[in-house]
């Protein structure tokens, strides 16, 4: 660290740090107690710092960018209710396992004794979206962050949070931390690899299971070898942080979200193995239905858990099964797809999207009832990454879609949102456009919590009257997204048919910055 200019404050003595542990994006929605953190951010030019204007798109932005990036950014939020905020995203992030350093201003410590008004349970408030915290303290703010910089990028990633007090930031310099190490991930056991090809080998109805880093490169194409020699199917799990898929690419199904089908994905499957994924059990519980999705006849054996190298575990679960060489099984063909016409539906829109899907680009997805065929209707798309809410807390996928555009600047990104979801971060527009961000927005106007209208059948909450109706639709008046993307500084077009909605698509793919497709059903 001999060529970093001595810090001034102890704030100077992050921002150093952090550059060196090669986080140099910080999104930020900061206050008071932060200002002398900013200010380092001022001086220190190699930080990246983006705006949002909500805390919820900060904290989902870093979520993209890691999913992206594979490295962490950090973001500075306001105490404790800035980190209340931004928490929905931190839960989706840290179900995500992406890895964040999640820096959270704090009153000086002297001040605290004072009760001022927002003050809080600043750690009590972090501890529950945080796999990794620390409250640090003038003196050790670099230490401090040199751990949680090793914390957010382990295998796999976590969200760490960096509670820092006033007096540390304006407090004085240290000396700059140097990166420590990353441990090794741990060898998948010997003892695993050979319980799991003698479940594939047993001769009964077998599953792969996948999730994380086995969905994506080498590693998806040794899941392809292994179902070619075996015969055994593969699965992912019901979301996915990042998929790699599309012509040229293994085709593996995504487990179905609604019940129903995801009891029947498991009725014939005798031998699960999991790679890097859990048990699978219902997104919820419904009346007279089971959580747990696999049959009691169903065996369950761990290949490797998140924390393997799961591209070394499918490789050694090859080389056991004589696998290694033999060409995988059911890799997906571009298929060149004729633009459907006429009236809006799922179909004509998934069809649409595996027409015009760049070559490369990063898909972020929240079309949650819109969007429920669009996986198995892509498969023949040119090769692409697609992200998904993995968490379940809504007004993910424009925060996370701007991370992945700071992340990724040469790839286009689409980001698929449901108009409900949409409304839980609209402030994400604004950064995009300030940013200039490469991002195309679909919109699915259909002025309702449509999954949440199925929900009351699933639920068996039959025949809601008026009241119950009018608590899930969100028309009346309805939100005119083009004119909601314009007062932002985004360029917005409206689409009512199909032709349209390829029309639009097209010209949002054609910028370079953000444009949103109003695509109203």
């Amino acid at each position: 660290m001999s060529d970093v200019p001595k810090p001034a404050s102890g704030a100077e003595s992050l921002v150093w740090t952090l550059l060196g542990g090669g986080v140099d994006v910080c999104f930020a929605n900061p206050g008071t107690s932060e200002m002398h953190f900013v200010s380092a951010l001022d001086r220190i030019h190699p930080m990246r710092c983006v705006l949002g204007l909500f805390e919820g798109v900060v904290t989902g932005a870093a979520d993209g960018y890691y999913r992206a990036a594979g490295r962490p950014a950090s973001t500075l939020l306001h105490l404790g209710p800035g980190l209340s905020n931004g928490s929905a995203n931190l839960h989706n992030a840290r179900k995500a396992r992406s890895g964040i350093v999640n820096i959270v201003g704090e009153h000086s410590t002297a001040h605290l004794r004072y009760d001022a008004p927002l003050s809080s349970d600043v750690p009590g408030l972090a501890r529950p979206v945080s796999d990794w915290m620390t409250i640090s303290a003038p003196g050790r703010v670099a230490e401090d962050a040199a751990g949680a910089i090793l914390a957010a990028r382990g295998r796999p990633g976590k969200v760490a949070t960096l509670i820092l007090p006033a007096d540390a930031s304006w407090g004085p310099p240290e000396r700059v931390a140097a990166p420590r190490p990353l441990e090794p991930s741990a060898p998948v056991p010997e003892a695993s690899v050979i319980a799991a090809a003698r479940a594939l080998c047993s001769g009964r109805p077998s599953m792969l299971l996948l999730a994380g880093e086995a969905l994506r490169g080498r590693a998806r194409e040794l899941a392809g070898r292994i179902s070619a020699a075996t015969g055994c199917k593969l699965l992912s799990e019901q979301y996915n942080a990042r998929v790699e898929r599309g012509a040229g690419r293994v085709v593996i199904p995504q487990l179905p979200v609604p019940a129903g089908p995801a009891l029947e994905t498991f009725a014939g499957v005798q031998e699960l193995i999991l790679v890097g994924a859990r048990a699978p059990v219902s997104f919820f519980a419904y009346p007279g239905r089971p959580s747990v999705l696999t049959s009691d006849h169903c065996v369950i054996t761990k290949l490797a858990d998140p924390e393997h190298d799961l591209e070394q575990a499918l490789d050694a679960l090859a080389i056991e099964l004589g696998a290694a060489q033999t060409p995988p099984a059911g890799v997906a063909e571009h298929v060149e797809q004729q633009l459907p016409t006429g009236k809006i539906t799922s179909e004509g829109l998934a069809a649409i999207l595996a027409a015009q899907i760049p070559d490369n680009a990063f898909v972020v997805d929240e079309a949650i009832t819109t969007g429920r065929v669009f996986l198995p209707l892509t498969t023949s798309a040119r090769p692409h990454d697609w992200a998904s809410i993995m968490g379940g807390s809504l007004g993910y996928g424009l925060p996370v879609a701007i991370g992945a555009a700071v992340a990724a600047p040469d790839r286009k990104v689409i980001a698929l949102e449901g108009d409900g979801s949409a409304m839980y971060t609209p402030q994400a527009l604004w950064t995009m456009a300030r940013e200039g961000l490469d991002i195309t927005i679909l919109v699915f106007a259909n002025r309702r919590y449509q999954v949440l209208l199925s929900e009351l059948s699933n639920v068996g909450a039959m025949n809601p009257g008026r009241r119950a109706l009018d608590v899930l639709s969100i028309g009346d008046p309805d939100i005119q997204w083009t004119g909601l993307a314009r007062s932002l500084g985004v360029e917005a077009g409206r689409a009512e048919t199909l032709e349209e909605v390829s029309r639009e698509l097209a010209r949002g793919l054609a910028s370079t910055g953000p444009y949103l497709v109003e695509v109203v059903i």
